[in-house]
């Protein structure tokens, strides 16, 4: 049984904008983390004298320990309240990022940025639940439009960010930057958010376990399978990732049936909510295609175009200012038609700006026709975030919050390895078919800009590999088409007062 520790909902709704404001550091600087070590790694590869798979893992451990927690983190947010564990991430991340700039070796920073994924699997599925518990359904989607504006100006502030900082002032500045802003998020944190009821039920100690291991296997496998020419032992990672995975379902389902006095890490109930499931779907497909496509771009800009990273990220700046400036616009509509048609219209844009962007990859393309397809995602991108958030999330009742913001995290999570890899194997493929004098050098050899009869063939390469995250967009687009209209633009919801207390909960589950 649930059991509120915290004063009634009338904290709640007092200020949940400044509070969103609040949330919405931390949310940043672990955004605005992700794209600005990317622009670093030559910088640090120099400084501490480690090759690129050393580089790689830098990513990779980020990656690991943000995806396996994120599950345990929206159940802790449910049990201890996402409010202390919000605070409790930006602490273990703002730390970590002290120890990530004080790395004096390329092993003491994996293992920093590894720290560093752990505060932020804290800090995401928290910012989705308070989101969820602060505003009722009909404000929801105008509180995820801030959150996607938030996401579009961290894209944009990343990659020239770092630029910025590595070139001025050195590599560790990107991770001591960090300390500021966490300082200040924690401090908001405490003053603005509210602290909201929790759930007294156990933590599944063994549905833990089960998906610890399942997800760091399958993200091991996934992540780095073309490092080891995707070898026999890696394959049946992938396969005990599968099977554990699915043994942690079937626990899932076991719960329920027994009725034990664990909470289930994931509630398999979450999933009968359509719009959920597929908005679930949705976000792995956008996470796939935004991971994947960022990889083939960022060569072809450098080793074709000649660009450094800084003119590549700059080359990005539409997509971001626009999503920025319309992410708001079209949260606010999310509350008043249907979200489907937003979605839907959305993600088939983004797969024609990025198959576009492939088909134009060439060496003499100018970069005002690049900036053409890339402003189309930026527009496509304000109809994605936000809407498929608020949708996901909407319909669920409150003592799900965290779970099911947890779960939705995972799944974006999910897709960005999947594309991540998926891409980066193709790109491989492709070199090796289009450039066979160049198909046994090593990705790695590749500094600066390409000889002028090796561009060509490279560019195709490229251009061919960012038609698989534009075909994945394609499953969000069917994805999106079934979704059903929000409860709370029913007559039946019109008729009724909006629940945002602990009452709410109740009504969600009866519905």
């Amino acid at each position: 049984m649930s059991s509120p520790t915290a004063a009634p909902s009338a904290p709640i709704s007092t200020r949940p904008w400044l509070a969103l404001g609040a949330l919405c550091i931390g949310f940043f600087m672990i955004l605005v983390d992700m794209t600005i070590v990317a622009v670093a790694q030559p910088a640090i590869q120099r400084a501490l004298d480690t090759d690129v798979n050393g580089v790689i893992w830098v990513s990779s451990a980020y990656l690991l320990t943000y995806a396996v927690p994120m599950l345990v983190a929206g159940r802790l947010g449910d049990r201890f309240g996402p409010k202390r564990i919000y605070q409790l991430g930006l602490i273990v991340f703002t730390v970590a990022s002290v120890l990530c700039g004080l790395a004096e070796s390329i092993e003491m920073l994996i293992l920093a940025r590894g720290l560093q994924g752990v505060g932020a699997a804290l800090i995401t599925p928290q910012t989705m639940a308070l989101i969820t518990r602060m505003f009722p359904a009909e404000k929801r989607g105008a509180a995820m439009g801030v959150w996607g504006t938030v996401a579009g100006v961290a894209t944009l502030l990343g990659p020239l960010a770092g630029g910025i900082l590595v070139d001025g002032l050195g590599w560790e500045w990107i991770f001591f930057v960090n300390v500021p802003v966490g300082i200040i998020g924690l401090v908001l944190a405490w003053k603005l958010v509210p602290t909201v009821p929790t759930n007294k039920r156990n933590v599944d100690l063994i549905g833990v376990a089960l998906s610890g291991i399942g997800m760091t296997a399958l993200v091991f496998g996934i992540q780095d399978g073309e490092k080891y020419h995707w070898a026999p032992w890696i394959w049946a990672l992938i396969g005990i990732g599968v099977a554990v995975m699915g043994l942690f379902v079937y626990w899932q389902h076991k719960i329920l049936q027994v009725r034990s006095s664990a909470e289930p890490l994931v509630p398999l109930k979450l999933f009968l909510d359509r719009n959920f499931s597929l908005a679930s779907l949705g976000i792995a497909t956008m996470g796939f295609a935004t991971a994947g496509m960022m990889v083939p771009l960022m060569y072809y800009l450098q080793l074709v175009g000649g660009l450094s990273p800084t003119e590549s990220a700059v080359v990005t700046v539409p997509m971001a200012v626009l999503t920025g400036v319309l992410a708001p616009i079209v949260g606010r509509q999310v509350d008043k038609v249907n979200p489907r048609n937003i979605i839907a219209t959305a993600l088939l844009l983004n797969a024609i700006a990025i198959a576009w962007l492939g088909v134009i990859a060439t060496p003499t393309t100018p970069i005002w026709q690049l900036l053409l397809p890339v402003s189309l995602m930026g527009i496509a991108s304000s109809g994605i975030w936000a809407p498929l958030g608020a949708t996901a999330t909407r319909n669920l009742p409150m003592n799900s919050a965290g779970a099911g913001a947890g779960v939705y995290n995972t799944t974006r999570l999910i897709g960005s390895v999947l594309g991540s890899a998926a891409v980066g194997a193709l790109m491989q493929t492709r070199i090796a078919a289009e450039v066979p004098a160049f198909g046994a050098q090593s990705m790695d050899a590749m500094v600066g800009q390409l000889p002028a009869a090796v561009r060509d063939g490279f560019s195709s390469a490229m251009g061919q590999s960012l038609f698989l995250p534009a075909a994945a967009l394609l499953l969000g687009v069917v994805a999106a088409t079934f979704m059903a209209k929000p409860r709370h633009m029913t007559a039946s919801a019109d008729k009724r007062p909006v629940e945002t207390g602990p009452e709410a909960a109740t009504a969600a589950t009866r519905d």
